[in-house]
């Protein structure tokens, strides 16, 4: 048994011993994310909450006691939003896994550990469907999709996670709770407050349930996958499309990753091609058909080598697969930095030819997939991580790309969030007036700085 501080003796008094952790051993699961930041901390205890009633004296604790709250969900980020910082708390939601869908409103009251998928199984018993889908949905908590305001495969028609947020509930950082919206589909009543917390990486508030909109079942898809010489020549396809139709899905796959998939999977992927599109329709009744015809005219007139659609689900759904898995097919290849750079769909050709001439100037390998269709980019750069100059150089082009992509009218971030990895960027994104009015902001909410410092600000 691990002796308690005083401080932590005061909170397991509060909320119970039996879902605190202290033990060193035990806590090492929860101190990273995804991102895997070198510069993590050791907190001095982890907390598995199983209500909001356990938040709430939690975070009337921490300001009792001057104590700083990482929120984390599932781990899965990919920004370092959920680092351990040293001697604070991380507050992990993951136990937190209620689901309770509404039919009549088409609505689900979600709890923050529920994983991504499993409320769209929830939805799918009753017809319905909760479109947001990050690649990761079987493993990411809808808590942290809140925080990130995640997107995924089909945001390029259906949105992102906002887009489908009808209510929240928000601990503040001295114990108030917010009950924010509810099922209502229109509501216009006081400030867009719903807004501020979806999206703000835990550094305004712990969300401990949300609201989410549900639509009907999504219709059949078609679906296309067209092979390219280069990722250019892919890239200049993926604005053709879009000047004239709204695909369900248009994903985008260089060379390395196809290969690293190939590699994992053996799904019989060209691997000659220097991209990979894939892209998906849903229109009703024969304008399916219709759009895609389009997009394989499209393709062929801007470079497609080979050019292969279906009406098979089943056809459609592996090539999805073979998407979702480039990220952990690539995980594989040495240590990663891992960007979410965005910008106008029109100029997607030159963020990507900009990403392989950074490549090239730091000698560093950075393969990419993409949500093409929302000019969303996913450039992976893959490193030594025991070789200090191979750092240097990943580093160095880490900071390039997003510069990068600022330069093109762009984003840091288009759907991973800033974390702690993206921090150093923001202000140049932003500019100094709104980071000022982005701190004010926090210094209201949270006076004292205890919810996620180092994060985003």
């Amino acid at each position: 048994m691990v002796d308690l501080t005083p401080a932590l003796a005061e909170l397991a008094a509060a909320v119970g011993n039996a879902d605190l952790i202290t033990d060193p051993d035990r806590m090492e699961a929860y101190r990273r994310d995804w991102a895997k930041d070198p510069s993590v901390g050791m907190p001095c205890a982890v907390l598995r909450v199983r209500s909001p009633e356990q938040v709430v004296a939690t975070m009337q604790w921490a300001t009792r006691t001057r104590t700083a709250v990482v929120p984390r969900g599932a781990g899965s980020g990919l920004s370092g939003g959920s680092s351990a910082v040293d001697g604070a708390l991380t507050l992990s939601l993951d136990r937190m896994t209620d689901i309770e869908i509404d039919v009549p409103t088409r609505t689900a009251r979600v709890e923050p550990g529920a994983l991504n998928i499993d409320v769209k199984r929830a939805a799918a018993e009753h017809g319905l469907w909760y479109p947001p889908d990050p690649s990761s949905q079987e493993i990411c908590s809808i808590g942290g999709n809140l925080a990130t305001n995640a997107g995924g495969l089909c945001c390029v028609k259906y949105g992102v996670t906002t887009d489908y947020v009808l209510g929240l509930d928000v601990v503040l950082a001295d114990g108030r709770f917010l009950r924010l919206g509810g099922r209502r589909l229109k509501d216009v009543a006081g400030l867009s407050l719903l807004k501020l917390f979806v999206g703000s990486e835990g550094t305004l508030g712990v969300i401990t349930g949300a609201t989410l909109r549900l639509v009907p079942a999504p219709p059949p898809v078609s679906t296309l996958v067209a092979t390219f010489p280069t990722v250019g020549s892919a890239a200049d396809a993926v604005v053709a499309i879009g000047a004239v139709l709204r695909a369900s899905m248009m994903e985008l796959m260089d060379n390395t990753a196809i290969n690293s998939v190939e590699d994992m999977r053996q799904m019989g992927l060209d691997r000659s091609a220097g991209a990979l599109l894939l892209a998906q329709s849903d229109a009703p009744g024969a304008a399916r058909h219709d759009e895609i015809e389009t997009m394989a005219r499209l393709c062929r007139e801007h470079g497609a080598g080979e050019v292969f659609t279906t009406d098979d689900p089943e056809e459609g759904e592996m090539f999805t697969e073979a998407r979702r898995a480039s990220f952990l097919s690539i995980e594989g290849r040495g240590s990663l930095l891992l960007e979410d750079v965005g910008v106008p769909v029109p100029l997607l050709p030159a963020l990507l030819n900009g990403i392989e001439e950074i490549a090239a100037r730091f000698e560093v390998e950075i393969p990419v997939v993409a949500h093409a269709g929302d000019g969303n980019t996913h450039p992976v750069i893959i490193y030594d991580a025991v070789d200090a100059d191979s750092v240097s150089r990943a580093n160095a082009a880490f900071a390039a790309v997003m510069s990068l992509a600022i330069s093109l009218g762009g984003t840091i971030t288009g759907e991973h969030g800033v974390g702690r990895l993206k921090r150093f960027a923001l202000p140049e994104q932003l500019g100094a007036d709104v980071m000022d009015v982005s701190r004010a902001i926090k210094d209201a909410l949270d006076p004292l700085g205890l919810l996620n410092p180092g994060a985003v600000l």
